[in-house]
């Protein structure tokens, strides 16, 4: 009896840290789209946002990943367009470009991570950071904006774009207002039990509505 307790200790902190939850996004649509509603407003001088992704759509397609929009501007967006993966802040046409491996049908672990004091940018994919590049340094997101999922908002909370609408399945969104360690980035990719937890997005207490066709599946 001893031998099993100890063995199921040993095997607790390789289980899954987040519950089993995917958005699935079937196909392009225009409507389709999941609202968030964050732990806090998004003022952010840094930030780490992470999420599972999987996808067949075309990586020269632009495809949206993520979409954070106030009523004056696109506020933080991240993309896999033309070949890369890009974050563009209170901009749609000056972004941070990183020439990364194509999402694909196999979930991938994906960050992005954004520091204001140094403008310092990475993306990381399944635990590994690309190199670093300058971007919007001492720059601030602003509050009181919108987070969807699935579509990119070209007007506040609305005007979604069929052709730019993402297609496959999104799970283990996380956001923090702070850039965290690779250290850490590698606990979230592991889904190890002493993972940090978002303090602005946390997907085991995600607040959302989905709005048309996305098929909340549980693994």
């Amino acid at each position: 009896m001893k031998l099993g307790i100890i063995t199921l200790l040993l095997l607790l902190p390789l289980a899954s840290a987040y519950n089993r939850k995917v958005f699935l996004f079937p196909s392009e649509s225009d409507t389709a789209h999941v609202r968030v509603t964050p732990k806090k407003p998004l003022n952010l001088q840094a930030f780490t946002l992470c999420m599972r992704v999987a996808t067949e759509l075309n990586s020269r397609r632009e495809t949206i990943l993520f979409a954070y929009r106030t009523e004056e501007a696109d506020e933080l967006n991240v993309w896999q367009e033309n070949g890369t993966l890009s974050l563009y802040l209170r901009s749609s046409s000056d972004g941070a470009l990183f020439a990364l491996p194509p999402l694909s049908a196999f979930p991938t672990h994906l960050c992005t991570t954004w520091d204001s004091s140094t403008g310092a940018t990475a993306f990381w994919v399944n635990g590994r950071r690309s190199l670093l590049k300058i971007y919007r340094r001492g720059h601030t997101v602003v509050p009181d904006g919108a987070i969807i999922v699935g579509q990119d908002p070209d007007s506040y909370l609305g005007t979604f774009d069929i052709k730019q609408s993402f297609v496959g399945e999104i799970s283990e969104i996380q956001m923090w207002d702070s850039v965290l360690t690779a250290g850490q980035i590698a606990l979230l990719y592991n889904n190890r039990y002493e993972a940090p937890i978002g303090n602005v997005l946390d997907w085991n207490s995600f607040q959302y509505k989905i709005v048309g066709n996305v098929v909340e599946v549980l693994e």
